[in-house]
């Protein structure tokens, strides 16, 4: 994209900065569909230009690079600033601290009118979490350099996905007995995901020529034992709770980590929040805005309905600076989901890297460990399961519905994407998935595979063969980047122009 380009005077041009994560993902969607101009600031364009419509720009820049803003921040009338280091390993504050500078000072610089920001509530005059401190700190920070900022400050956030929500729905599934420490007692005031998108985008049409606080939060002042309890209440479930007060935020962590599991280092610093009631005390939002906030009872709700639907419409974990590495012994752990992703560059379009992928299983194989394959399709057969017997309707096409050995496509996004959802037999729900994203170099193949285990059969079954579906995905991804690539010795597929016309049902 040229210069010339990007300093055009978008009189209402938004950049929208975390689009990858939790917040800024649903935040895309609905400034795409008021039909809003955006231009999204990534560190990793590449990872997010197939998640935007043809009309939102992707720049490259990253807000701990002071140089890099200038020119994503050019002709821009209002930022939303959604970027935190909480997944960092090392000090996440001062990460926080220097990226706030950094935005502040070249949103002053390219004369952006209005920076909007989503902070936590917390009272200041009482001993915050580094978390919490960190996001106040932040805001002073925009409010510091001159721009006008609407800084919004909110509760725990009930959404599909989000990392809060997940905590309590891994506890209440894995736990029919929780040893609760001292913090499932503090207050909260939870708002629905869809009302926090809700009063960012009205934030757009705010009149504000200095800088405002706005507090957000539902009608209901609960504890986190209680955001559970109606959980589990809505689940069916029954639960009991016995408190501990011995255990310290760390050991808590620890423990979440053990039972949940989210891992440790976010765990830790999520628990050390959860210290601080979050109540909102200024209730001028529901005037200025006239925005009903959902209740906690419709906003669980809300959430177990969405659980499900594409892994929910955005995760926590999406943000590429939640989890730091996607891979390692066993896989990387989301709430209760396993994760195991593994990537390799092919030198080669998107339309080519993709073309093994959508050919796979049926008569064309799984292109690596094909015996294991097999063993696998008989055993599950033997227990009552579908087996491989189904193979593929066409070896050539593929859409969304199809049955494909022992998945079904839940997902296809031609020479983008390909999800599959297990119907074998496992203690638990398993998916396997494909995608390619284009960069300089040609395209990149990600193989993700997503296992959320059924209670400690589920564990056993991952954790046992973990390290034949490692010996299985590794070669099969190096498999498929060969075969793309045409490599000496690689088994020859049909070309495309052989392939019937695709259409996703």
């Amino acid at each position: 994209m040229s210069m010339d380009h990007l300093s055009m005077d978008h009189r209402s041009l938004v950049l929208l900065t975390g689009a990858s994560g939790y917040i800024g993902g649903r935040l895309l969607k609905a400034l795409e569909a008021a039909g809003r101009p955006v231009r999204c600031l990534a560190r990793h364009p590449e990872f997010l230009v197939t998640r935007v419509s043809s009309s939102t720009e992707v720049v490259q820049a990253d807000c701990l690079d002071r140089t890099s803003l200038a020119l994503a921040l050019a002709g821009v009338d209002t930022a939303y600033y959604l970027v935190h280091s909480m997944g960092s390993a090392g000090q996440f504050e001062e990460e926080d601290r220097q990226a706030a500078r950094n935005f502040a000072d070249a949103s002053r610089e390219q004369g952006v009118r209005r920076i909007i920001y989503l902070g936590g509530l917390g009272n200041q005059d009482q001993a915050l979490s580094a978390h919490l401190r960190s996001r106040h700190e932040v805001a002073d920070i925009l409010r510091g350099s001159g721009v006008p900022t609407v800084e919004f400050r909110a509760s725990i956030v009930i959404g599909s996905g989000s990392l809060s929500f997940e905590m309590i729905r891994a506890l209440v599934q894995r736990l029919p007995v929780m040893i609760c420490p001292r913090w499932v007692e503090i207050k909260a005031q939870p708002i629905a995901i869809e009302d926090v998108i809700a009063y960012l985008v009205a934030a757009l049409e705010l009149p504000v020529e200095q800088s405002v606080v706005i507090e957000i939060g539902g009608p209901d002042q609960v504890s986190y034992g209680e955001i559970m309890q109606e959980y589990a209440r809505q689940c069916g479930l029954r639960r009991w709770m016995i408190p501990v007060p011995v255990l310290t935020p760390r050991l808590s962590s620890l423990w979440l980590g053990l039972v949940t599991p989210i891992y440790a280092r976010v765990g830790r610093k999520l628990i050390e929040s959860m210290r601080n009631p979050t109540l909102v005390f200024d209730r001028s939002a529901l005037t200025t805005f006239g925005i009903e906030p959902k209740g906690l009872r419709e906003s669980i709700e809300r959430a177990l309905h969405h659980e499900n639907r594409e892994f929910a419409l955005t995760f926590w974990s999406d943000a590429l600076s939640s989890g730091g590495k996607t891979r390692s012994w066993g896989g990387v752990r989301f709430g209760t989901r396993l994760v195991d992703s593994r990537a390799i560059q092919v030198c080669v379009p998107p339309a080519l890297a993709f073309a093994p992928i959508q050919r796979i299983g049926g008569l064309n194989g799984w292109y690596f460990a094909t015996f294991l394959w097999q063993v696998r399709g008989f055993f599950d057969l033997l227990i009552g399961g579908v087996g491989l017997r189904r193979g593929r309707r066409d070896p050539y096409a593929v859409a969304a519905g199809d049955a494909l050995d022992f998945w079904r496509v839940e997902s296809f996004e031609p020479n983008r994407l390909l999800r599959l959802v297990a119907e074998m037999k496992v203690p638990g729900r398993a998916w396997l998935q494909f995608e390619v994203e284009p960069n300089s170099r040609g395209s990149v193949i990600r193989q993700t595979a997503i296992f959320d285990p059924a209670g400690v059969a589920g564990l056993f079954y991952w954790y046992a063969l973990y390290p034949i579906h490692y010996f299985i995905f590794e070669g099969m991804l190096h498999r498929l980047a060969a075969i793309a690539e045409r490599k000496p010795g690689a088994a020859s597929l049909p070309t495309l122009d052989k392939s019937p016309k695709i259409t996703v049902r």
